[in-house]
């Protein structure tokens, strides 16, 4: 199951046989001002993967912003999340929330990327 509603999107899988795994993750966002890199976007990912709560913070500047799903993934994994979980399921919901992210900080295709943010 998947809500989105700007600013917060909610998933929830729940364990089918023994052995399986299931979480409840929210990822909510805003844009804020990082006195180093200007208009950022700062994600809250927390909830719980196999029932043992977490939350984690991070922030991405405005032209990494959109790698979003991959930093909040890495940090499933980090609290439990099998690294070989498919959440392709999800896609839309992210499609969602890329075009929110997108329209939050102001965005738009072919906006440059710092060149020290590639190294």
């Amino acid at each position: 199951m998947a809500t989105f509603a700007p600013g917060h999107l909610h998933i929830q899988r729940a364990a089918l046989q023994p052995g399986d795994f299931s979480y409840d993750l929210k990822i909510d966002y805003e844009v804020v001002q990082d006195p180093k890199e200007g208009t950022s976007m700062q994600f809250t990912l927390h909830g719980d993967i196999n029932h043992k709560a977490f939350s984690e913070v991070f922030t991405l500047p405005k032209d990494l912003a959109f790698n979003f799903a991959s930093e909040a993934f890495h940090l499933a994994v980090k609290h439990g999340i099998p690294k070989n979980a498919d959440l392709r399921t999800m896609h839309g919901y992210y499609d969602k929330m890329f075009e929110d992210v997108r329209a939050q900080l102001h965005a738009k295709s072919g906006d440059p990327v710092k060149p020290e943010h590639l190294e």
